[in-house]
C-alpha cells in the first residue's frame, strides 16, 4: 500500500529549497535566483541539448541538499571536505524520508561522483547554465563578468572547453562584445535566455510556510519532481520520464500570459476562449525560437498536455492540479480563503481531474481538504 503521507512529506520538504538563494541573478537583474528554479531551468537545458531521461532526474534533484547546506557560490573558499560530508549527510536524511529513498539517493550519488556519461552530461549542464545566465543578461554585472571569466579561465567551468568546446567559444564570443551565433546552438540558447522570464511569473498559490507567492518556474521544477517521486503511483500506459519533460515544458507559454488562477473570478477565467487563443500565440512565438525540428516536436508535448486525453498527459494534469492543494493544505488552507473557495468548488475545478490521473492520490488529498473545509 502506498504510503502518500512519507511521499507528501518529502515533497513539502523539498519545498524549501525555493528559498535558497544562489549567488546568481536573474537575467533581469530583479533578485538572487533560487535552488529550485535554477534545477528546473538546468533540466530545461538538459532537454534542449539532448540529455537522457537519467540525466534529467540527476539534475532534479542535485540541490535538494541545499535545504540543509544552503549554496556554496563557486567565487568563494570553501572547505571542499567539510561540504560534502555536509552534504552527503542532508542527503542521507532527506532521501531517508522517502519509502524506497535508496534509488534516489544512489542517483544524487552518482551525479555527485560525475563518473558516469548521464552524471557528466547533468554536471555539464549544470555548469554552463551560470555562465550564460551572465553573458546573456541585458546589463551583467562587472563582478559576475569577472567570475565568468575566471570560471572559464581556470574554474570548474574551464574543462568545457575539451567536452564543449562550441558552447564555450560562444560564451566567450559573449565575452567578448559579439552576439550569439546565427546557428542551432544561437537558437537553444536565445530559447533558454527567454526561458529565465518563468521565474518572475508569479502564481496565486503560496510556499508551504506562507512566506511568498510561488513563481511559475519553481512550481514547475516541484511538479516535476512530484511526476519523479510519485512515478509509481501511475496507472497503465504512463511513463513517468515522458511526464516528467511534459511538465517542465508546461507552464512556458506563461512568459507571455501569465498565471490565470484557477479559482480566481469564481474559476470563469481559467481556460476561457481568450485564455486558451493567448497561450496557443505563446506557444506559437516561445517554441518557435528554437531550431524547427526541436521546435515542434517540444510543441507537440506541450499541445499533448493541453489537450490531457492520453494517459502520460492525464496523470500530467493530476499532479499539476494536486501540488497547489498540498501547498494549501502544509499552509493552512493557503489560498483558500482569499478566493473564498468551497470544498465543492475544489472538488469540481481540480479534484475531478486529480481522481481522473491519480484517484488514490485524490482519495488521500480529499480526506484532509474535508477536515480543513469541515474547521474552516
Amino acid at each position: 500500500m502506498t504510503d502518500y503521507s512519507a511521499l507528501i512529506a518529502f515533497l513539502i520538504e523539498a519545498d524549501r529549497l525555493k528559498s535558497v538563494d544562489r549567488a546568481n541573478v536573474l537575467m533581469d537583474d530583479s533578485r538572487a535566483e533560487n535552488s529550485a528554479e535554477h534545477s528546473w531551468h538546468v533540466a530545461l537545458y538538459a532537454m534542449v541539448f539532448g540529455g537522457s531521461d537519467r540525466a534529467i532526474a540527476m539534475i532534479l534533484l542535485h540541490d535538494l541538499v541545499e535545504i540543509d547546506t544552503g549554496d556554496h557560490p563557486i567565487h568563494l573558499a570553501h572547505d571542499a571536505a567539510a561540504v560534502q560530508a555536509a552534504e552527503l549527510a542532508a542527503a542521507q536524511q532527506l532521501f531517508g524520508l522517502l519509502p524506497g529513498g535508496a534509488s534516489l539517493l544512489a542517483l544524487w550519488q552518482e551525479f555527485e561522483a560525475g563518473q558516469s556519461p548521464d552524471a557528466r552530461f547533468a554536471k555539464r549542464m549544470d555548469h554552463i547554465q551560470p555562465l550564460f545566465q551572465v553573458l546573456l543578461s541585458d546589463r551583467p554585472r562587472p563582478d559576475h563578468l569577472q567570475i565568468v571569466r575566471d570560471n572559464m579561465g581556470g574554474g570548474r567551468a574551464a574543462r568545457l572547453w575539451q567536452e564543449w568546446p562550441e558552447a564555450m567559444a560562444a560564451a566567450q564570443s559573449l565575452l567578448d562584445g559579439q552576439p550569439l551565433p546565427d546557428s542551432d546552438l544561437g537558437r537553444r540558447l536565445a530559447f533558454l535566455a527567454v526561458a529565465d522570464r518563468l521565474k518572475s511569473v508569479l502564481r496565486a498559490g503560496r510556499l508551504c510556510d506562507g512566506s511568498r507567492r510561488e513563481n511559475t518556474a519553481e512550481h514547475s521544477w516541484h511538479l516535476a519532481l512530484y511526476a519523479l517521486v510519485l512515478g509509481g503511483i501511475a496507472g497503465p500506459g504512463v511513463d513517468p520520464a515522458r511526464v516528467i519533460r511534459m511538465l517542465i515544458l508546461h507552464d512556458l507559454v506563461e512568459i507571455d500570459t501569465g498565471d490565470v488562477p484557477i479559482h480566481a473570478n469564481g474559476g470563469a477565467s481559467h481556460h476561457s476562449q481568450g485564455q486558451v487563443a493567448a497561450e496557443q500565440a505563446a506557444a506559437r512565438r516561445i517554441f518557435g525560437l528554437l531550431p524547427q525540428a526541436q521546435g515542434q516536436g517540444f510543441r507537440a508535448l506541450w499541445d499533448e498536455f493541453e489537450a490531457a486525453e492520453t494517459p502520460d498527459a492525464i496523470f500530467g494534469k493530476a499532479l499539476d492540479r494536486a501540488q497547489p492543494v498540498v501547498l494549501n493544505l502544509a499552509s493552512d488552507g493557503g489560498t483558500w480563503p482569499e478566493y473564498n473557495v468551497t470544498y465543492d468548488q475544489l472538488v469540481a475545478r481540480v479534484g475531478r481531474q486529480i481522481e481522473r490521473g491519480a484517484p488514490d492520490l485524490w482519495q488521500w488529498l480529499d480526506e484532509r481538504a474535508r477536515q480543513w473545509f469541515a474547521h474552516a
